[in-house]
């Protein structure tokens, strides 16, 4: 008979978002007049950019004539668009980053779990706590951890708590770990890493070989002139570094499915002999297996993103959400509610007002305002009593939604 992964066994039950569909949609089903406005995914609402649209439709002519036709591209991706994304993204900041290094992907989401491939069972993980999600789980299917405890921790991994106490900024272990997961702006708490700061994660990495995962999908966001959108800003990088981006967020491509892996040919680890393996090379091999490939005409809109007029419409599209952030800020604050984020980032993190747990609050939002968000909770054991809130919506949504809150929880 046929046997499965056990290691899905030991999946916390319900994902976080599933969880979160289902208690709506619960509320929705009894509550069928009930207008429900949901900041909780972070999923984009507006439409792409007209660059971006324009690029594709040419894209779609193409595929409409034999001389331009485009069948299986190269899986790393058409070479005009990376040679675009090394320029734009990184060598203008000052990154040595060649085109070469860079892998176009259908989402940094796939591929931050998809990097695990490469890497053996042997490691020790280090995450942040709150944690996107995906990185734990992912360590988890592949059998990286062991059991979770009551407070949903797994085994194997060394927790790196970010509370208002410390900043939300991750204490460098005193123990040595081998993979270490770091996002910033971070996901789902808001908060940002100083150039000094990284600085010493790569000091720490390059000191104990350790490799970091450096998940950069909301940089766009960042507005400080003084905050890194790349750790390849950050000296020493290029040997302990591994970045993923994403097309989603600043242009909207959460359903087009557009994104990039960056792995530095400098870059490697130790196989099981004692001898270095290149990682670039590794990460070539395990795509050109397992991936065909992002498609042209998406590609094409991706290039477009680096055009003149697209450079200006992401602007607009990202002044857009962070306009949004600020409004949930000012009213939340107005409603006595602790906030975070939502300056450099496209998430407010608050403080669950009177000692109510996340889910709790959840709840209480839902049934009394009919406005979704996410409990912190379902980030880490270290999120409890603490919500997230998405800025990507309609304006409306988000101006009604935080008129309902104010008026429900105003002092």
């Amino acid at each position: 008979m046929a046997t499965i992964n056990d290691n899905y066994l030991k999946l916390k039950a319900g994902y976080l978002f599933p969880e979160i569909a289902r208690r709506v949609n619960a509320f929705a089903d009894e509550n069928p007049a009930a207008k429900i406005i949901r900041l909780g995914i972070g999923d984009v609402t507006e439409p792409l950019p007209e660059a971006c649209r324009a690029a594709m439709i040419k894209a779609v002519e193409d595929m409409g004539d034999r001389s331009l036709f485009k069948g299986y591209g190269p899986e790393q991706g058409y070479e005009w668009l990376r040679e675009k994304i090394a320029a734009h993204d990184f060598q203008a900041r000052g990154c040595d980053i060649d085109a070469s290094e860079i892998f176009v992907s259908d989402g940094s989401k796939c591929d931050s779990g998809n990097i695990l491939d490469i890497f053996g069972d042997s490691n020790t993980i280090a995450v942040t706590d709150p944690v996107y999600p995906v990185y734990v789980d992912t360590n988890v299917m592949a059998g990286h951890t062991g059991e979770a405890n009551e407070k949903g921790e797994y085994e194997g991994f060394v927790y790196l708590p970010i509370t208002a106490e410390n900043n939300f900024t991750a204490q460098i272990p005193s123990q040595k770990v081998d993979l270490i997961y770091l996002c910033f702006p971070n996901n789902p708490t808001g908060a940002t890493a100083t150039k000094e700061h990284l600085k010493a994660w790569v000091d720490y990495a390059n000191a104990h070989g350790s490799i970091i995962f450096f998940d950069a999908a909301y940089e766009a966001f960042i507005s400080d002139p003084e905050l890194p959108h790349s750790i390849y800003e950050i000296e020493g990088a290029r040997n302990c570094a591994i970045e993923f981006r994403s097309f989603s967020k600043n242009a909207g491509f959460t359903g087009t499915r557009c994104a990039l892996t960056v792995v530095p040919k400098t870059l490697t680890a130790k196989a099981a002999d004692g001898s270095d393996v290149e990682l670039w090379k590794l990460w070539n091999r395990r795509q050109s297996t397992k991936f065909n490939g992002v498609s042209y005409i998406v590609q094409r809109g991706a290039e477009a993103v680096y055009s003149e007029v697209g450079q200006a419409q992401i602007k607009a599209l990202v002044n857009f959400y962070m306009e949004n952030a600020a409004i949930i800020r000012d009213q939340l604050t107005i409603a006595g509610i602790a906030v975070y984020g939502g300056i450099n980032a496209p998430y407010v993190w608050l403080k669950t007002p009177n000692e109510l747990s996340s889910w709790d609050f959840f709840d209480k939002l839902l049934h009394t305002a009919h406005v979704v968000g996410t409990p912190g909770s379902g980030f880490g054991a270290a999120g409890e009593g603490y919500f997230r809130i998405s800025a990507f919506n309609s304006r409306d949504n988000v101006n009604d939604a935080m008129k309902r809150i104010t008026e429900k929880f105003k002092a």
